[in-house]
């Protein structure tokens, strides 16, 4: 269970050639889902080479367990904030650590646990990394710089989403208008300290594997030379002319990830394979 006693799906994919592998837990983005484009080629990659790689949908990502790749309850999409993804993510941690019926079989090592997180899942993932003990490294794809870059630059949107109590955020591929509820913005305010990811990077130790695509306009480069800048142990790669989601889409019918994707996966395997050991 996770925020709020919502259940929600989780993946785990790993190799029975490999033993006491390392685990590698993977983060959605903002109106992102597990099963989204190349995530599951992903899983593969990272179980071919030795790790459990684990993925999952955010209790309050608006998709349901009868429905995990459907937007079908924008209401708990609404009301998702980020003390619940945070609440989610040790949901994973502790069901890892207490090792499940469902993975007898697989001989990991929850001592060695490592976060990637995509676009806002690598900036959840940030503060996951500096308050949770168990992960001992993190990597980000298309990050975000701070968790308020929804309204950073548009004080106007603040006003209307205060007097109105909900803003609508459009879903370009299935073209729904997603609502957001004031408790968002709300949530973020009463606890700013923990929520600055600048912040947060100054103080963490822990290695940090940042990973971008030069163009990206979802999330400009510049945000990676920022949280890059900020942080104590961390390297930043560029992939050239990628974008956001480094060539995906959603559906992705092919068997293999983009060739973008693939120069992700290869770099980030390659420093949790170092980080990991």
């Amino acid at each position: 269970m996770g925020a709020d006693q919502r259940p929600f799906l989780l993946d785990a994919f790993w190799d029975e050639r490999f033993p006491s592998c390392p685990v590698v837990i993977f983060l959605h983005g903002f109106k992102g889902f597990k099963d989204w484009g190349y995530w599951h080629l992903v899983g593969h990659a990272f179980a071919r080479a030795g790790f459990l790689f684990v993925k999952f949908n955010f209790s309050h990502n608006g998709t349901t367990v009868a429905q995990p790749t459907e937007f079908a309850d924008l209401e708990a999409f609404g009301h998702n904030n980020y003390s619940k993804e945070l609440i989610d993510i040790q949901a994973v941690l502790h069901w890892l650590q207490a090792h499940p019926q469902s993975l007898e079989q697989v001989d990991y090592d929850p001592k060695r646990i490592g976060l990637i997180g995509h676009s806002r899942g690598g900036g959840i993932g940030i503060v996951a990394a500096a308050e949770q003990v168990a992960v001992k490294a993190l990597a980000t794809w298309s990050a975000v710089d701070g968790l308020d870059f929804l309204w950073r630059d548009h004080p106007e949107l603040l006003v209307q989403w205060h007097e109105q109590g909900v803003i609508y955020i459009p879903n370009a591929r299935t073209g729904q208008q997603m609502p957001l509820y004031f408790q968002f913005y709300e949530d973020w305010q009463r606890q700013r300290p923990r929520f600055d990811l600048i912040q947060q990077l100054s103080r963490m130790n822990k290695p940090l594997h940042l990973v971008h695509g030069t163009d990206d306009t979802s999330v400009p480069p510049a945000a990676a030379e920022k949280l890059h800048a900020a942080a104590k142990n961390s390297q930043l790669i560029w992939i050239k002319n990628g974008d956001h989601v480094f060539g995906g889409r959603h559906p992705w019918p092919q068997q293999s990830p983009p060739f973008l994707a693939a120069e992700a996966i290869e770099t980030t395997i390659d420093f949790f394979q170092q980080q990991l050991k």
